[in-house]
């Protein structure tokens, strides 16, 4: 099907021409392995008022046109520490910085802040970390629906594979 005939059809339908944009690309992350990674790796998730951070970030990403992306995880999770370790690298933060508002929540051992994914429909004890929540600020929407807990073997995964799956949902 002819670009003029989809967004034809868009018109028609009063679907945004936006919505059927090219998918963006992922910054290339030379780094083959999480070997070379730097030591230690960060530590991004911090005790707070959970509900009032998402809702800051929500509203900056707003204000910034961007997606808003909500880390949920805990400091003693290996995963976590590498997916925060690979969205620290510099070929990655202005991609994330330019694409997400990001907000880390601590869910502690699987029993704190779990409002915030509630708040997303999603009930019940998470079924790993990280779990990441790709939402649109302006609907309040989760994006990424089924696929929360892609990274939560983030050890499995290259740098590059990670920057792919974060590009997938970029905005």
């Amino acid at each position: 099907m002819s670009r003029r005939l989809i967004l034809s059809l868009c018109a028609t339908l009063g679907i945004a021409a936006a919505a059927i944009a090219a998918p963006v690309s992922a910054p290339r992350v030379p780094i083959a392995s999480f070997d070379a990674l730097p030591k230690p790796l960060p530590l991004p998730y911090h005790a707070g008022d959970a509900k009032a951070q998402v809702a800051a970030a929500r509203a900056r990403a707003l204000k910034g046109h961007k997606r808003l992306l909500i880390d949920l995880g805990g400091n003693w999770c290996l995963d976590c520490r590498l997916l925060a370790g690979v969205m620290e690298l510099p070929q990655m933060r202005g991609f994330v910085a330019k694409h997400f508002e990001v907000v880390t929540v601590d869910v502690g051992r699987f029993d704190a802040n779990l409002n915030i994914p509630a708040h997303y429909g999603i009930t019940g004890r998470l079924a790993g970390v990280p779990a990441l929540l790709i939402v649109d600020p302006k609907s309040d929407r989760l994006i990424n629906k089924g696929r929360e807990t892609a990274l939560a073997d983030a050890r499995s995964l290259t740098p590059q594979a990670l920057a792919d799956w974060l590009a997938g949902w970029a905005a």
